[in-house]
């Protein structure tokens, strides 16, 4: 297999998972524009209560990928059956995460008045909070059907019904947000409705097409548990929960950061907003790329072919490098277009342009590190990258943003310059982890 056959192969599969992956931040994105236009206090409010539900979400995403590599291995190796049975302990892996994860956001969110963030904003983030929450079932519910598909290398199914859901979520903000069509104007309690409205759509829609597809029908899917496997749920959590923690300790990071911003003040954290917004977007497309190399990678694994298997995970570090490098440029070239999308106030949208240059230079790091933790990932190498993750956030990345803010009065611009230093510690090491077990695999012929 040449170097072009592995581009064209990994582009056909990572292209529908790239389109989910935005339609999936796409929805954040859309509440973030539309509530924008009501002003700063209620885009602060949904930007605190989005630093803490979105790290939680990455968390379940991460538990549920604990899945695609496995499936991928075992359809590499021919085990159909094995699939079937690794859908159904994937379901109930996920369906406990999320009355877990539900029981913790609630607890949190009685304190966020202790978190010293300006009252007004507290009293909107609340209810919008529970709301959002409400959707981590349904979300979790879709991400089983979801990950099955992509580890069987069917991308397409997920990607349109994110899509359309997306679309669906966009036209109930219009509608519940504004008060349009006779309804009541609900403002950011609308928005959080119409994301749990959409979010319902989603596993009703994918578990239909693929329950009941033959495509689908040698594996024998089904939603009961007729014979449960404790080393089977342990084989998937050895992947999935480490994957949640890298998740958390990346997203926690700019969820800290959120708060450290409201320290600052009310524009700063709008401003923050914004423009962690527009980054999430180039990220979840990354992390699309980041789930086709996973892929790619375990299935040559379950293939037995390991030089095909380093040559895939190289493929992606490269594509992964060329789509970043354009978003970069976007960024710092539309930086003062781009914030007036969500918001007219100017000091926000001159805020936000500051730190969409810092952005800008963090797009390859941010690329690279989340390659790194695909195509790792696909080799069930999981627990080094967690600690790395965790090191360069927390124990580089945000003190450093925390001194370079406030002891050396940098404000919101130190803040972003601690978090591009913790991506770019992880990059290097994580691209340098898989060059070497990559390598050793070949020589070795196993993993």
């Amino acid at each position: 297999m040449t170097i072009k056959d592995h581009f064209q192969i990994t582009y056909k599969l990572a292209y529908p998972v790239v389109l989910s992956q935005l339609g999936q931040v796409m929805v954040g994105v859309a509440d973030s524009m539309m509530v924008g236009r009501l002003g700063a206090v209620p885009l602060a409010a949904a930007s605190l209560a989005n630093s803490i539900f979105f790290v939680l979400l990455m968390f379940g995403m991460g538990v549920s990928m604990g899945i695609t590599p496995l499936v991928s291995m075992a359809e590499g190796k021919g085990k159909l059956n094995r699939i079937g049975r690794l859908f159904q302990h994937g379901l109930w892996i996920n369906m406990g995460t999320a009355v877990i994860l539900t029981m913790i956001i609630l607890g949190l969110s009685q304190g966020l008045h202790f978190l010293n963030q300006p009252e007004e904003v507290v009293e909107l983030a609340i209810p919008y909070l529970f709301i959002i929450t409400a959707s981590l079932f349904p979300f979790m519910f879709f991400q089983t059907f979801k990950q099955l598909a992509e580890g069987l290398s069917q991308t397409k199914q997920a990607m349109g019904v994110t899509i359309l859901s997306n679309l669906v979520n966009v036209f109930l903000n219009w509608v519940l947000i504004f008060g349009n069509l006779g309804a009541p104007e609900m403002g950011l309690v609308g928005a959080g409705l119409a994301t749990l409205i959409s979010r319902i759509m989603m596993p009703i829609l994918l578990g239909w097409y693929i329950l009941g597809s033959k495509r689908y029908t040698k594996f024998k899917l089904s939603l009961g548990l007729k014979k449960f496997s404790f080393p089977m749920i342990n084989r998937i959590l050895k992947v999935g929960i480490p994957t949640g923690f890298q998740y958390i300790f990346e997203v926690s990071a700019f969820g800290s950061a959120a708060i450290m911003m409201g320290w600052i003040g009310v524009n700063a954290l709008a401003g923050h907003q914004i423009a962690l917004n527009l980054a999430s977007i180039s990220y979840m497309m990354a992390a699309g790329l980041s789930t086709a190399g996973m892929i790619r990678v375990s299935n040559q694994i379950g293939k037995g072919n390991f030089k095909a298997m380093r040559e895939a995970g190289m493929v992606v570090f490269a594509m992964v490098l060329i789509f970043m490098a354009i978003t970069a440029l976007l960024f710092v070239s539309f930086r003062n277009f781009l914030p007036s999308l969500y918001i007219d106030d100017p000091e926000v949208i001159a805020t936000s342009a500051t730190l969409l240059i810092i952005a800008g230079m963090f797009q390859l790091s941010d690329g690279v590190q989340v390659a790194g933790l695909g195509v790792l990932r696909g080799m069930e190498d999981v627990k080094f990258p967690t600690l790395i993750t965790l090191i360069a956030y927390w124990v580089l990345g945000l003190p450093l943003g925390y001194f370079l803010a406030f002891e050396m009065g940098m404000a919101e611009r130190g803040i972003w310059y601690g978090l591009l230093i913790g991506l770019t510690i992880t990059a290097v090491v994580l691209f340098y982890r898989f060059h070497i077990l990559s390598k050793k695999a070949i020589q070795e012929k196993r993993i």
